[in-house]
């Protein structure tokens, strides 16, 4: 059985956890990506990344749009922000280097493709 996170920062870093879901949101980095165009690096069904994309939506990392018959996902960045004010409220880390973080989230990208 699985728990509704309790909150939006739970939600988020629930999310954040799953390799998979990281790569995504690298590839989300660079343009908004119809959802057949996310699935096509990765070597799982389509459904399988519909239930991550759903994952992402619902932690607010990402929104979906359909456009005609496609559907589309874009990155949402202020969820990120708001996990990092959370990390950065503990006042012992230096401020997030978003350039930093999104050069994490490339090479998980490239581990994750390669691995998965």
């Amino acid at each position: 059985m699985t728990h509704a996170p309790a909150s939006p920062l739970d939600a988020i870093f629930a999310a954040l956890a799953d390799p998979t879901r990281r790569a995504i949101l690298t590839m989300l980095l660079e343009d908004d990506m119809a959802v057949t165009d996310v699935a096509e690096p990765f070597e799982m069904s389509l459904a399988a990344i519909s239930k991550h994309l759903a994952i992402l939506a619902e932690a607010g990392l990402i929104t979906q749009e359909k456009r005609g018959r496609v559907k589309w996902c874009k990155l949402e960045p202020q969820a990120l922000r708001d996990a990092t004010v959370w990390i950065q409220s503990f006042g012992q880390f230096e401020p997030v280097d978003l350039d930093a973080f999104e050069r994490f989230l490339e090479s998980e990208l490239i581990s994750g493709l390669g691995g998965e």
